[in-house]
């Protein structure tokens, strides 16, 4: 699988975390279960709104294909505000599934980013563990 990244925005571009370090940090954070209509990402723009993607039906399909193949056993990680750091794929199955929650783990010291001020097209992508 290609190397993620986890993004946010800033006055410059984006902060990124490497998401094999956010694992392994959050290996040992509690899991608990989360209300999906707390996770705001469900009604926002996600995906599709900084990418130099367009939003194709083949790029849509892409999408679906992650989401019918992901594990819902494997916590979404939340940082310190509640924001879906790793696993959106996974909160998009629950909703399709009709579930009301998902299994999440929450950092409560945020970790640094990885990659500060950066373009997602400027880090390696090289294949993840």
């Amino acid at each position: 699988m290609r190397k993620q990244y986890s993004f946010r925005r800033t006055a410059r571009g984006f902060d990124a975390w490497d998401v094999d370090r956010l694992l392994d940090l959050a290996a040992e954070l509690p899991v608990h279960d989360v209300a999906l209509d707390d996770i705001g990402e469900l009604d926002e723009e996600y995906w599709f709104s900084d990418s130099a993607v367009p939003a194709t039906v083949r790029a849509v399909v892409a999408h679906v294909r992650l989401i019918d193949e992901v594990d819902l056993a494997h916590p979404i990680i939340l940082d310190v505000h509640g924001r879906v750091m790793d696993g959106m794929h996974r909160v998009a199955r629950a909703l399709l599934d009709g579930r009301t929650t998902v299994r999440a783990v929450q950092f409560v010291e945020q970790p640094p980013p990885d990659f500060v001020d950066c373009q997602p097209s400027d880090l390696p992508y090289e294949e993840a563990r």
